[in-house]
């Protein structure tokens, strides 16, 4: 890691809290990036973190006593000065049980209580089994954590103990230095989350998303749908809330639960949707909507004739005749090509084949600012999975990728690239370029 990408961390004060994960051994590597940096570290173990990795390799690397207990130097305040003195605080690895103790406010340790004192940037490292990170009470936690200002880096997709793979491995010790020294204003260094910084453009801001895959009946036991699980639409409804934006979230049938600060708004069939997203979008009496982001997975067909019964499967196999269900970014698309006021429009597509052509093709046609593209063919990627690798599609013809992550870290990235053209189309109006549809 080269000195200029940490340069904000030279002769700050950091404490790294190292929680009872098997990734605490990777928090060594950690303590000694930030000392070669020039920061002054002091290291906090919990209980559980003692048991992974020992208080003398902290010392030897940082050269300064490792702290663990809220009973040591009781007359000297350890437990409140440690968060007074420090510049920022990284907890790595973050576990979930170290999450949920810092969103309720606990503090029944030295790590929690100097947290509840400190008033320095503090990160997360997430670290933790793909059904424990998905919960949704580890998602909940870490949205409250969001939205009080915690910022949260990754987890990374990839091996966990026991052999398992997903999202939930903790971010690599280069990548965790990198983003605090980004916290601490080093622009040399990136953006520092994927979640909290970067709030500004959204903050206040009115969102629409829509999720999950619609659903159209044949009779009154089946119906025509799709893979959709919606997990990848509630994770940028939940990351835009956390970045303070206003998110109205239009929900096809799925089993998730409603993120934090959004406001959620049921549907089943595709027309259903499209009357909703309608409704959203010319209510006279809520605030102009400023993005909508597409991201249903929509039936383009429904039966012409619903049977009011279940079809018996004595009467042989039913005639089903189709009917086109309404496009309803291609609708959107057309009213943003002429409107002198419009949101920006982000499209999804899923493809299995050409990926980025069809999205080129299909961004051209449809009529929106922004396309994100997925191959859906892919196990690691797109329907019924944690994880995600997209392309942006931008209008004017640039792009762009997203590497394989966490769907709640790819939202991250997509909501950047949308808070860039928001910035921009802003810009335009300020100096007087005002196309159709671009305000």
């Amino acid at each position: 890691m080269s000195a200029t990408s940490t340069s904000a961390l030279a002769g700050r004060h950091v404490v790294l809290g190292v929680t009872g994960g098997i990734a605490a051994y990777k928090a060594a590597a950690v303590a000694r990036r930030l000392v070669v940096a020039g920061a002054q570290v002091d290291v906090l173990l919990t209980e559980a973190a003692r048991r992974f990795v020992g208080a003398a390799t902290f010392e030897g690397l940082t050269g300064r006593e490792v702290r663990s207990e809220v009973w040591d130097d009781i007359a000297a305040g350890t437990h409140v000065e440690l968060g007074r003195a420090a510049d920022a605080v990284l907890i790595y690895p973050a576990t979930a049980n170290t999450i949920a103790r810092l969103a309720a406010g606990l503090a029944d340790d030295l790590l929690t209580n100097a947290l509840l004192v400190t008033r320095a940037p503090v990160l997360l490292a997430p670290a933790m089994h793909t059904e424990m990170y998905e919960h949704p009470a580890t998602q909940a936690n870490l949205a409250t954590l969001r939205e009080r200002g915690v910022a949260v880096v990754g987890p990374a997709v990839g091996p966990l103990m026991g052999g398992d793979l997903g999202a939930g491995r903790v971010v690599e010790p280069d990548e965790a230095v990198a983003k605090l020294a980004a916290l601490l204003g080093d622009p040399a260094a990136g953006p520092a989350v994927d979640a909290a910084v970067g709030a500004g453009v959204l903050q206040g801001r009115r969102v629409l998303v829509t999720a999950g895959g619609t659903r159209e009946p044949i009779d009154a036991v089946r119906y025509l749908g799709n893979r959709s699980s919606g997990r990848m639409g509630f994770a940028l409804a939940e990351v835009a809330a956390a970045r303070g934006a206003q998110v109205e979230l239009v929900a096809a049938p799925t089993e998730l639960a409603t993120p934090p600060g959004v406001t959620r708004h049921d549907v089943t069939t595709a027309r259903q949707l499209h009357a909703q997203v309608l409704a959203l979008l010319d209510a006279e009496d809520a605030a102009p909507l400023d993005v909508v982001i597409k991201a249903a997975a929509v039936v383009d067909f429904r039966p012409a004739e619903v049977a009011e019964r279940k079809l018996k499967k004595e009467q042989g196999p039913p005639q089903i005749r189709l009917v086109p269900n309404p496009d309803v970014l291609a609708e959107l698309g057309a009213r943003a090509r002429t409107a002198a006021r419009f949101p920006l429009l982000v499209g999804f597509a899923a493809e299995t084949d050409d990926v980025e052509a069809n999205g080129r093709a299909k961004l051209a046609a449809k009529g929106a600012h922004l396309l994100v593209v997925n191959d859906v063919g892919a196990a690691d990627a797109g329907f019924e999975v944690a994880t995600n690798r997209v392309v942006i599609l931008h209008r004017d013809g640039g792009r762009t990728e997203v590497a394989l992550a966490a769907k709640h870290t790819v939202a991250g990235r997509i909501l950047d690239v949308v808070a860039d053209a928001l910035a921009a189309r802003e810009s335009e109006v300020a100096g007087g370029v005002v196309p159709p549809g671009a305000h």
